[in-house]
């Protein structure tokens, strides 16, 4: 681990420049890397603070340091930033008496993207130097802004070459002594305010905003709160405020949940044996993308937009025009967004190429098949392919569910067949499933690991197995919901209940938008690979007999008319009963009686059962592995918050799967499990030996796995 150093050197000037040195990114530990001013509070400190909830840990900051000993300095203090200067490390340049930064620096307060409020100042000063409808926009987005937008604001005093930025802060500093410059103190500066009505008005449509865009989050009107202190009674008492408010905000269930999501995601980018044994990522220039679907365009258009050229190659004329129609419609689509400038888009649309032959692989570094889920079709495009591409080429799969073995079977280059599994839409969504089988090598997974990060994607390392990590954790949330439908209870209910938990959509709106086709052809996957513990329902062959496909036609269990948002469509009510008939799983032919908690937990917790056996096979290298992937792949909600309603407290959502399974309780999970599985019958409910050990013993599903037989034969 790299040395933490602060050093100060007096110059014959008589400045003196204080260094702080802490790679990677300068964070501002307890007890400064060239390039970067500082990425903030070492986030690592919220986590001591929350295994053990001793808030000493925790630095006074914000009085003693910030005001006391920089603002409040008889000598002034000059910051200059290169690189960024992001939470914490802005905080600290706003205590300084100016700020001098390179170009393209990145300057923000996201600490409300980690459940808590900025805690060194940040909520007075930013206001006070920016405006405070910008401040706002900044602290309640977690977004930053460039230095030269800093500048036209007021955040920056000067934008000069790195070469020249510490040249010419110790010249700024020289001439704020000689009052040749101004010696400003922001925590007491007011003329960015603006009047005490018109402060309170820029804040209570913030507050409505926040409502709407982050409902249920304590940090937002937290933050807004601490703000109009400090505007109404002097940024003195909001520095105050603010120093409470942020304690109390770090052992929030909120905080915990984004914290954790935030270091598992740094985490995933460890992966034992090939992040950790020297290996160089190379050059991925051009990639060859098999099948122009829905699938393959997104994934082309991801590769385009990051400057990677794509070869699309299709059937016929007709899939191709398709396809390559779809990529041009998602780059417009970006670009009329604002995420996209029109050069970009240009530049990106010139480096597609459509192909309806191999002629173009000869110098591909990359191809990823992402055609229909048929295991002779993938086989025969595998064998085709090692024949025609380059020998440094990977063979990628964007298969969801297929083993890899059985794709690469037929070839010899199997050290280099690899799953590459994004998630719809693929250009959108952040995750990168990386599925590794026990032939693959590390330089393939590497660069794949590479790539994904290029194209902007959190890449999880999984090993091989149907379903691999996400969807096999995920198989039951469906089928629990169906269980659920045949014990009586409206399909509508469980929709609202796990909206409600946090997730976008419930599992039937979900069905409907995803296509019944790929609900029936996935479901025989896993009752091939799990037979014993599945649910087998034949609700959605009903809905497909009765001319229902879900969204692809606007009739499932939702009715879809353009312009609208969906509706429950009571005209599938018969056919749900039909399938109770058919499935009798009804004690005594009656519905039962539920309450949304237990309709939660029905749904979830058979998820948790799987993510068990994930874990206890090793399909992940970690177990925040899985929560990020979770959250990424499957919407699982971040974060937790209290939703009351008229039958239950419900406390919902938190950090991913497994993360939330251990804050419920791993022996409240295996309980409930053993009584369901009495009360049912079958395995679709029976606790599994790894979620039985760990209630039985008291460990944490989140703990290092242990050494049973199974464990890490996937990885």
């Amino acid at each position: 681990m790299a040395q933490i150093r602060v050093t100060m050197e007096v110059g014959n000037d008589g400045v003196a420049v204080i260094t702080i040195s802490n790679p990677p990114v300068n964070a501002l530990a307890i007890p400064r890397k060239g390039g970067r001013f500082s990425g903030g509070f070492d986030i690592n400190v919220f986590q001591k603070v929350h295994e053990t909830g001793d808030l000493s840990i925790m630095p006074d900051v914000s009085v003693d340091l910030v005001v006391n000993a920089m603002e409040d300095c008889k000598k002034p203090i000059v910051a200059a930033v290169e690189g960024l200067a992001l939470g914490g490390g802005l905080e600290l340049a706003m205590g300084c008496h100016a700020r001098i930064a390179a170009p393209r620096a990145q300057l923000g307060l996201p600490e409300l993207s980690l459940g808590v409020i900025p805690g060194f100042g940040g909520t007075q000063r930013l206001p006070r130097l920016l405006g405070l409808s910008k401040a706002i926009e900044m602290m309640l987005s977690s977004k930053p802004i460039m230095s030269e937008e800093g500048n036209k604001l007021g955040l920056i005093d000067a934008i000069v070459p790195s070469e020249e930025l510490l040249k010419v802060s110790r010249r700024w500093a020289l001439d704020i002594a000689d009052r040749r410059k101004p010696w400003v103190r922001s925590l007491h500066r007011t003329d960015k305010i603006g009047s005490l009505s018109e402060a309170r008005e820029v804040l209570r449509i913030a507050r409505q905003q926040a409502k709407k865009t982050a409902p249920n989050l304590p940090q937002h009107q937290a933050c807004l709160d601490v703000i109009e202190e400090g505007i109404v009674h002097g940024g003195y008492n909001g520095v105050l405020k603010e120093a409470k408010v942020f304690k109390d905000l770090v052992l929030s269930d909120t905080a915990k949940g984004l914290v954790h999501v935030f270091l598992a995601q740094r985490s995933t980018s460890k992966v034992p044996n090939v992040t950790d044994v020297g290996l160089k990522p190379r050059q991925t220039k051009k990639v060859a993308v098999i099948g122009g679907g829905l699938m393959g365009s997104g994934i082309a258009t991801a590769l385009l937009v990051s400057n990677i050229y794509v070869v699309l190659k299709e059937v016929n004329s007709e899939f191709l025009l398709k396809g390559i129609k779809t990529i041009e419609a998602n780059i417009r689509g970006l670009a009329s967004r604002g995420k996209l400038t029109k050069d970009k888009a240009e530049k990106a649309l010139s480096m597609l190429k459509g192909v309806l032959d191999y002629s173009e692989f000869k110098d591909v570094d990359m191809v990823i098949e992402a055609v229909i889920e048929s295991v002779p079709l993938k086989q025969k495009i595998f064998s085709e392919i090692e024949k025609v591409c380059p020998s440094h080429c990977i063979l990628a799969s964007n298969t969801s569910t297929i083993d890899l073995n059985l794709i690469g079977e037929k070839i010899k280059s199997q050290d280099r067949v690899i799953g590459a599994h994004f998630f719809s839409p693929a250009h959108v969504m952040p995750l990168l499933e990386i599925v590794r089988t026990q032939k693959t090598s590390p330089q393939v997974i590497l660069d794949l690991m590479t790539v994904g990060k290029i194209i902007k994607k959190v890449p999880v390392v999984v090993g091989n197995c149907t379903g691999f990590a996400v969807n096999r954790t995920f198989f039951p949330y469906t089928q629990s919901s169906h269980l659920l439908v045949s014990l009586g209870v409206d399909v509508f209910r469980i929709d609202r209940v796990i909206s409600n938990f946090g997730l976008p959509i419930g599992p039937f709106q979900l069905q409907d938008l995803a296509g019944y086709g790929v609900a029936l052809a996935v479901s025989k996957e896993y009752e091939k690979a799990f037979a014993g513990r599945t649910f087998n329902s034949p609700l959605v062959e009903l809905l497909v007999k009765k001319g229902r496909n879900g969204k692809n036609n606007g009739k499932g269990y939702y009715i879809y008319e353009k312009g609208s948002k969906p509706k429950p469509d009571p005209s599938v009510l018969p056919i749900i009963e039909e399938f109770r008939q058919l499935t009798k799983t009804m004690p005594g032919g009656k519905p039962i009686s539920v309450t949304d908690k237990e309709i939660l937990e029905m749904v979830l917790f058979p998820v948790v059962n799987e993510a068990c056996r994930v874990l206890d096979e090793g399909v992940v290298v970690r177990p925040s592995d899985l929560d990020i992937a979770s959250v990424l792949g499957m919407s699982f909600p971040s974060y937790r918050r209290l939703l009351r309603h008229l039958t239950d407290n419900l406390l919902v959502g938190s950090g991913g799967i497994v993360f939330w399974a251990d804050t419920v309780g791993v022996n409240h999970v295996y309980k409930s499990l053993k009584k369901w599985s009495e009360m049912y019958g079958g395995g679709f409910f029976k606790p599994s030996k790894f979620l039985e050990e760990r209630a039985i013993k008291g460990i944490p599903l989140s703990a290092a796995a242990t050494s049973s037989p199974s464990s890490r034969s996937k990885l």
